[in-house]
């Protein structure tokens, strides 16, 4: 599917298994300034980064996850990450005339992070961030590697996410989901350009 550049990029997504149901509906170019992010995950923490990540990357998120949170929340986090790279996928189409490289330094208070993202049909995560407590807020602090590699797996995106400061792990988190925000929102970015990114004319 080739994605012009007029066409709105918008796409509902829902996925339903034993573990959770959720569903996703993703616009890519917000045009109307009274549109706004609705998410909601079970997990407080998570729902502000989500919110972050909307916000910073300009997008309109509306998420509704219901997940087996009595269990734990390795399910809601990692499924979250799946269907948004699936969106993201559908969204983008073969990815003709869009900049395909973003990368952004964000900082946060004493933190810092850099997030390089290469729309590129090969997916692969660095994820060179360390927590020094178990949970922040209420998200399981182990579980955001689990989200990006869900995400990464199923966007097909190539992500490297390095910490390059930081002591506080609300802080290195937000900066973290600002800077892929950011780099993201300038690698789908349209160029008007014809055709896919690549010389060798596809990607993947």
């Amino acid at each position: 599917m080739s994605i012009d550049s007029f066409s709105p990029r918008v796409v509902t997504v829902q996925r339903q298994t034993k573990e959770t149901r959720i569903s996703v509906q993703l616009t890519l170019d917000n045009r109307d300034s009274e549109s706004h992010s609705k998410i909601s995950t079970g997990i407080g923490f998570f729902d502000h980064m989500l919110e972050a990540f909307a916000r910073h990357s300009g997008i309109v998120l509306n998420l509704d996850c219901v997940g087996d949170l009595h269990i734990d929340q390795h399910h809601t986090v990692e499924d979250v990450g799946i269907v948004l790279g699936q969106a993201f996928a559908q969204a983008l189409g073969d990815c003709a005339g869009i900049e395909r490289f973003g990368m952004m330094e964000c900082p946060l208070d004493e933190a810092l992070a850099k997030v390089v993202i290469d729309i590129s049909g090969r997916p692969y995560l660095h994820f060179g961030a360390q927590f020094r407590r178990p949970f922040i807020g209420q998200l399981d602090s182990s579980l955001l590697r689990e989200f990006f590699g869900g995400f990464v797996l199923h966007a097909r995106w190539t992500v490297h996410i390095d910490v390059l400061r930081g002591e506080n792990d609300h802080h290195v988190a937000e900066a973290i989901f600002k800077s892929f925000a950011r780099a993201a929102r300038r690698a789908w970015a349209r160029t008007g350009e014809v055709g896919i990114p690549s010389t060798k004319g596809s990607l993947a």
